[in-house]
């Protein structure tokens, strides 16, 4: 039988009790708790979980609001594809950080990390990179988790078609090689990546710029023979070691010759002067390489979610979703999430 022990009880006006001090309910661990005949309302301190619980009468659930646990994020849009007909390159997807205090995208500082509910579903995407084209190129897909949006990357310009500009994006797509000036590239987004670079207007190549990259501007092209580099990406360390993700496609020429521009760290494509560019790396966002004239773009890399979380917790990763293995990493642990829409939860 319990036993209530007081030192004193004092008469209160209202409906109401009062304590002077602290209330001290019975500590049990888990495994104390369980060998317990409980009865529905029963209610404890459990110091195993560090939670108040009561017994519903068929299960034991925690008191005291929402169980949230911290969740670091890595989210990395897919990359733009390389402009065609002597195009910019692709600019990168969008790049978004929370992990530790590493950079996030266009040299931001560390974004907060998210606080999420267990047994909740919070949706996933992994956006695709922008598939090649004749003209100017196309954008990337936009990757996101929960309320984090990281925006795809920016399309270029190409010698004809549309226009001879870079577009907005994630990061910015390179300006195409247009003869008859100085073009506009595209800008990046701020918090997300960085701007494309502009051409050079000199014959007898005229060079596209270089795409944006998640931490640096991409390449002007010059001379009239130099086409612009890919901006470079950033890396992180939020599966253990230090990835680049994030690199701008290298600039294309028109006509054919001269020098294409190299692709920007993280995954970032390769211009061609002779051919077809280089596709962005799958799962880095990169951005895809432009071409030579009469040549279709590169394709953009493909993005990733990369989700890391105390230990003492796991994930489920709803159908529809790609990824890893869950990997245990000192106290933490992380999944990698590489193609597809749908949902995880913790518990």
């Amino acid at each position: 039988m319990s036993t209530l022990e007081t030192n004193s009880i004092g008469k209160y006006s209202g409906n109401n009790v009062s304590i002077d001090d602290a209330l001290n309910l019975k500590s049990y661990t888990t495994t104390q708790r369980d060998a317990l005949t409980s009865v529905a309302g029963d209610v404890i301190y459990n110091t195993t979980d560090s939670k108040v619980q009561v017994y519903t009468g068929s299960a034991w659930e925690d008191l005291g609001g929402l169980d949230l646990i911290s969740i670091d994020y890595l989210v990395v849009a897919g990359g733009a594809s390389g402009g065609g007909n002597g195009g910019g390159g692709g600019g990168a997807g969008g790049y978004r950080n929370s992990y530790s205090t590493e950079t996030s995208g266009g040299n931001s500082t560390s974004e907060v990390n998210a606080y999420i509910a267990t047994s909740t579903n919070y949706t996933v995407t992994v956006g695709g990179g922008g598939a090649g084209a004749s003209t100017n190129g196309n954008f990337g897909s936009d990757s996101v988790f929960f309320d984090i949006i990281s925006y795809g990357g920016g399309k270029p310009g190409s010698n004809s078609g549309l226009g001879p500009e870079g577009f907005k994006g994630g990061s910015g797509g390179g300006a195409g090689s247009w003869g008859s000036g100085t073009q506009i590239s595209g800008n990046g987004l701020s918090g997300q990546g960085s701007n494309g670079g502009v051409n050079s207007a000199s014959s007898p190549n005229y060079p596209a710029g270089g795409g944006g990259g998640a931490g640096a501007t991409g390449g002007a092209g010059s001379g009239g023979s130099t086409a612009g580099n890919g901006g470079n990406g950033l890396a992180s360390s939020i599966t253990g070691s230090s990835v680049t993700r994030g690199g701008g496609g290298g600039g294309g020429t028109y006509p054919s010759g001269g020098t294409a521009g190299s692709g920007g760290t993280g995954g970032g494509g390769a211009g061609s002067s002779s051919s077809g560019g280089t596709a962005g790396t799958a799962n880095t966002g990169g951005g895809g390489g432009g071409s030579k004239q009469s040549v279709n773009g590169a394709n953009g890399g493909s993005g990733v979610v990369i989700l890391r979380y105390p230990n003492t917790n796991t994930i489920t990763v709803g159908a529809g979703l790609t990824a890893g293995s869950e990997t245990t990493d000192g106290s933490d642990k992380y999944i990698e999430i590489t193609a597809g829409t749908g949902t995880v939860s913790w518990s």
